[in-house]
């Protein structure tokens, strides 16, 4: 989605090169521009003339040329140099102004440079560098820690904060509950590569009491789910159910500790280890008796369910530490501090991940924070206050610790809003078949997120006045596209932008996501089919297949002065031209 500006470059290159080129020329254009190393070494393979290289060399590099052109036009010199290689940025910028101003009479200069750079053999390097800075101009894979450090090393992004990134955030943090979580979620979809290779988490000590308290135990429910990317032999998939196993139940007793400091948090009914009967193999809950589908439960205590055992203790701080002491993961969140927040105001637009928490009568739903209730924005600014605190606070304080809960709160918190449902069914869902008791009911804002009064209300509360253009954007509960669902709703007031990215939620919602695009002219929503292979997008030409939907076609195009930025520069220029004024009537002097 990145090398492709989530189908703008090719759209760019459409329209540049229309009825001159041929599809598959443009096709291969844009392959170049996407996967520049992989498409020049799968030319080589097939080129055996020298002279037919070069020529190849001599036509790449006009056209993207001219795409880098057109891509730039928008831009100041200034904002384009900046985003250009220092070993090439003054020959690109000769390249572009001369493209640019379309002087005939140095047409001969440009071929000299395009020329020079290839009889150097320095057009590899050249083409594989300017395609990224294209990739630039515009704007979850087999490792989190891989789509991690992209973002880290991306020139201009901001995140909206998710529970899930919120549990992540919590364990770099030091939360004993969000490291289970983590290490558990992990383990369910066989996710080693994240842990081990990516953020260097030594889980041999989860291993080895594993393997020792469920030797015998297959452990069947806990089996991880099937993964391409990480080849597993019987042995390794009957490890990772153990660990699986032994980490839900240290969860389960972390997490009673975390509701019992809390007692505001009102998640008591999240406490069920006490209600097991380990001599039927049975859990009693809202008054009805339920068979468990595992009974072995050696490190449950009957009298007291919820205290650790030594070595679980001691599983736990070491993978604890291990998490704090990460440096990759350190900096990693640091990506989540620096450039995100729970939301976002950007031109008229609303974004956030979650929900805005309402009451059955669209009134907002207030959260008591040490003692106090807090709700809307106000609920947002505290979060995010409380977020920023927990995860630079590193002496072992309350105040850390309270931080640290307040995180887990939001993973799985019924009124937080990255959250919002009653429940978190993770124990059911593991030991019980009955569907009943998996459900997990949805807050009041899942509902009333269709009514335009509703949203307007929301967006007048996070400082919208004008909402006749304006929208919320936001995530959380995947689409069902294929069941028919529409990611628009109160009228195009809001929309839902999940759509499956991770490959896990595919098969449920039908399609791989959607990018929404806000550009001068119009605001459209771009819904992506399922990408193929790298390999088969440099052979065969393949792009993600995208379907566009225009939502709404500016009748008189934007400037960069109806934007919010465009409002900030107004102020400083009459905040200037009042300096000005002041310095031209003698009130101020030059020093």
């Amino acid at each position: 989605m990145l090398r492709n500006g989530s189908g703008v470059i090719r759209q760019k290159v459409e329209m540049i090169f229309g009825n001159t080129l041929t599809q598959k020329a443009k096709r291969d254009l844009c392959t170049l521009i996407y996967y520049p190393e992989d498409k020049i070494r799968a030319v080589k393979a097939t080129t055996r003339s020298r002279a037919k290289m070069d020529e190849w060399y001599r036509v790449m590099l006009m056209r993207i040329i001219q795409v880098m052109a057109i891509c730039s036009s928008k831009y100041t010199r200034s904002k384009v140099r900046k985003a250009l290689p220092k070993e090439y940025s003054y020959i690109v910028e000769e390249l572009l102004h001369e493209w640019i101003e379309e002087n005939q009479n140095k047409q001969r200069y440009m071929m000299a440079i395009v020329e020079s750079i290839i009889s150097t053999g320095r057009a590899d390097h050249f083409i594989a560098t300017i395609c990224n800075v294209i990739h630039h101009v515009y704007d979850r894979g087999p490792g989190a820690h891989l789509i991690m450090e992209t973002l880290y090393n991306y020139h201009n992004y901001d995140i909206q904060w998710g529970n899930h990134d919120i549990v992540w955030m919590g364990a770099a943090a030091g939360s004993k509950a969000c490291v289970a979580n983590v290490l558990r979620i992990c383990f369910r979809y066989a996710n080693l590569v994240t842990l081990e290779d990516g953020y260097g988490i030594n889980v041999l000590p989860l291993a080895t009491f594993a393997m020792k308290t469920y030797a015998d135990d297959p452990c069947t429910l806990f089996l991880p789910k099937k993964n391409e990317y990480e080849r597993l032999d019987e042995s390794q998939v009957a490890l990772i159910a153990k660990m699986h196993k032994a980490i839900a139940i240290i969860q389960f007793k972390m997490e009673s500790r975390v509701i019992a400091r809390n007692p505001g948090f009102g998640m008591e009914s999240r406490n069920l280890l006490h209600l097991i009967d380990k001599k039927k193999g049975t859990i009693t809950l809202d008054g009805k008796t339920y068979n468990l589908l595992d009974t072995n439960f050696p490190t449950i205590d009957p009298e007291h369910p919820y205290d650790l055992t030594d070595e679980e203790q001691d599983v736990i701080d070491r993978l604890t530490r291990s998490f704090e002491t990460s440096e990759k993961l350190r900096r990693h969140m640091s990506c989540f501090l620096n450039h995100g927040s729970l939301y976002l105001v950007r031109n008229n637009n609303l974004l956030f991940h979650g929900s805005v928490p309402l009451n059955p009568d669209g009134t907002f739903k207030p959260m008591m924070i040490d003692g106090k209730p807090y709700a809307g924005r106000k609920l947002f600014d505290k979060v995010d206050e409380l977020v920023r605190a927990a995860y630079y606070t590193r002496e072992e304080t309350p105040l850390r610790q309270k931080g640290q809960d307040f995180i887990w709160y939001l993973w799985c918190g019924p009124v937080a809003p990255t959250f919002d449902k009653g429940k978190m069914a993770t124990f059911e869902r593991y030991f019980i078949a009955e569907k009943e008791t998996h459900k997990e009911p949805l807050g009041a804002y899942m509902e009333l997120k269709n009514r335009e009064d509703i949203c307007d209300m929301i967006l007048h509360e996070f400082g919208i006045k004008d909402t006749r253009h304006a929208h919320i954007i936001n995530g959380h509960i995947p689409v069902k596209t294929i069941k028919g669902e529409s990611p628009i709703k109160a009228g195009g007031k809001l929309l839902v932008i999940d759509g499956g990215y991770s490959k896990a939620y595919q098969p449920e919602t039908g399609i791989a996501g959607y990018t929404l695009i806000f550009n001068s002219q119009c605001l459209k929503l771009v819904q992506h089919a399922p990408f193929s292979t790298r390999e088969k997008a440099v052979k065969q030409g393949l792009d993600i297949l995208s379907e566009t939907k225009v939502l709404e076609f500016e009748e008189s195009r934007r400037y960069v002065r109806d934007t919010d930025k465009g409002a900030e520069l107004k102020e400083q220029i009459d905040d200037l031209r009042q300096l000005l004024q002041a310095y031209r009537k003698g009130l101020i002097r030059n020093h």
